[in-house]
């Protein structure tokens, strides 16, 4: 198998939910811990030394899992997740390309990189503010910045077109689907 559809494997948790996408060895590891069942194959083969098994397309974890409460971590994607992709000085919403971050108090002013002296802004913003802290720069902040409690939501994108058949039947559409 080179580089193809078929060496993705769709996750799903006990309920049928998507979880991720994995790799068919991932897939196949956790198929022989006894960890998950197989719903959908590919028509590729996986050769061992003794036996032939068609490679995973879709499995299904056998038990529940939760998800450790480890703090959110700090990134760039994280603040504006956690700031709704808004700039918190001026409010526009805006895609990832157009925003950056901004420390309220500049770090030439002592400023640390943390959960509470970041917020997500816009390049607009970002240079009338400058290495000033908002006041000394007559602006508002719209929300103190804090560090979130929450994960931000998972999405897994995927495109219609090089999505396997095999998954189909366990992904949500918000849209109609093309017949092509």
């Amino acid at each position: 198998m080179q580089g193809g559809i078929a060496t993705r494997t769709l996750l799903l948790s006990q309920s049928y939910e998507p979880v991720k996408v994995i790799s068919w060895r991932r897939a196949f590891t956790l198929l022989t811990l006894g960890k998950v069942e197989v719903l959908e194959e590919y028509n590729d083969n996986i050769r061992t030394m003794t036996m032939v098994f068609k490679v995973p397309a879709v499995v299904r974890l056998l038990r529940a899992f939760r998800r450790h409460n480890k703090p959110v971590k700090f990134s760039r994607v994280n603040i504006y997740a956690r700031d709704k992709y808004r700039c918190q000085y001026c409010g526009d919403k805006a895609p990832i390309a157009d925003l950056t971050y901004d420390h309220v108090v500049p770090r030439a002013q002592g400023g640390k990189t943390t959960w509470e002296n970041i917020v997500t802004c816009c390049y607009e913003c970002n240079r009338e503010k400058g290495s000033r802290t908002p006041v000394q720069a007559g602006m508002r902040l719209r929300a103190k910045p804090v560090q979130p409690t929450w994960v931000p939501a998972m999405t897994i994108r995927i495109s219609t077109t090089s999505m396997p058949d095999a998954w189909r039947d366990y992904l949500w559409w918000t849209g109609a689907l093309d017949e092509n």
